[in-house]
């Protein structure tokens, strides 16, 4: 005998049978309410891309969009009713949906192709011989990048970077911000090779975009912060949105900061003007330290011949389980307070000159 069983989405609660998209991974709520809007005021990542979909497919008439089951949480339900023939569902089959991908753009199509970090996994051989391997244009717009908070371990996008990284041919972009976020998709789509834009899940810190599609120099980052200190020097090397917390350790510490903006093409020539006059570097992203980003800045002044030490602080060796994300980050030590006790643990004479570090009988002027 064979049994077929037919479930409902929120069977028995009016609210969740109403609306199952809303409730399928709901948070925490007050049941006899519902769930009920934050009323921050801030655009998602999500929602920045949604709304740069449309803009870009208002520009571009080859522009489709691509998505394995994902319409809602990846902001594509208003791209879906404003261009239905250029919308696509492949259901949930993330392998297909790559390869779908690469055959339009073989056709001289413009695939976007809007998927989770974690999903994205599930397609590697895809990207590769698919995609890679043919150098094909494509947009991979990848959402919950980072640490998920509630949805877990599972849904964690921590090794993205490590693994596209490699591939030959991509190109990685890592927004700080909602309005970098859309400036750098726009960059990403006028390349002529596969490349990736990795952003969080939920809102960044309020800098919303404006709607022109600007895009910005390919592998070039922008010093945020200068050091003036004439002792030690520290330069902070930050990858997406934690450039914001670093902004608060380096006020703290008297640090450049550089919001690097890409892992591939690295900004070599920035790494190498950092290293005349700078004694420390520290790398700061939310994906794992093994092959991050960091390791990449590692492996680029191995190259350059740089001899400077390297913190490299990113998510564990470990899976992290579901809970707060803002907990989860400062127990990861990726909170401002965590880096500035990492950074200080690794470099404790930061901000000294040598004067100060010499003894007493060092410091006699010559002849007495």
């Amino acid at each position: 005998q064979f049994l077929h069983v037919i479930t409902r989405k929120g069977q028995g609660y009016m609210l969740a049978e109403a609306d199952p998209i809303l409730y399928h991974g709901p948070g925490k709520f007050n049941p006899q309410e519902g769930i009920k809007a934050s009323g921050a005021g801030k655009k998602t990542f999500t929602q920045v891309f949604g709304e740069w979909l449309c803009d870009m497919a208002q520009a571009d008439p080859k522009l489709v969009g691509i998505t394995p089951a994902m319409r809602e949480g990846s902001g594509l339900v208003e791209f879906e009713k404003r261009f239905p023939d250029r919308y696509y569902d492949v259901g949930i089959a993330e392998q297909h949906s790559v390869t779908f991908a690469a055959g339009m753009a073989c056709e001289g199509m413009k695939p976007v192709v809007a998927i989770y970090s974690t999903f994205l996994q599930r397609a590697y051989d895809q990207l590769i011989h698919d995609v890679a391997l043919q150098d094909l244009p494509i947009v991979f717009a990848i959402d919950r990048a980072g640490l998920v908070g509630a949805d877990g371990a599972t849904h964690a996008g921590a090794y993205d970077i490590a693994y596209l990284r490699c591939i030959p041919n991509m190109l990685i972009m890592t927004p700080a911000d909602e309005a970098e976020c859309r400036d750098l998709l726009t960059t990403a789509y006028h390349q002529n090779h596969p490349t990736a834009v990795r952003y969080p899940r939920g809102a960044g810190i309020g800098n919303l975009p404006s709607k022109e599609l600007r895009t910005l120099p390919l592998g070039r980052g922008e010093i945020r912060r200068e050091a003036q200190t004439t002792g030690k020097r520290l330069a902070i090397l930050a990858f997406g949105t934690l450039l914001y917390p670093a902004l608060d350790v380096a006020q703290k510490l008297d640090a450049t900061v550089v919001n690097m903006r890409f892992v591939k093409p690295l900004d070599i020539d920035l790494i190498q003007s950092l290293a005349r006059n700078h004694d420390y570097f520290v790398t700061v992203e939310d994906g794992c330290v093994q092959g991050g980003a960091g390791s990449a800045c590692m492996e680029a002044m191995n190259l350059l011949g740089i001899a400077k030490p390297l913190l490299a602080l990113g998510l564990p060796d470990s899976f992290i389980e579901h809970g707060d994300y803002n907990l989860l980050m400062a127990q990861c030590g990726l909170d401002a307070a965590g880096m500035e006790a990492s950074i200080l643990g690794r470099f404790p004479d930061l901000g000294t000159s040598p004067l100060s570090l010499k003894t007493p009988s060092d410091q006699v002027p010559v002849g007495k």
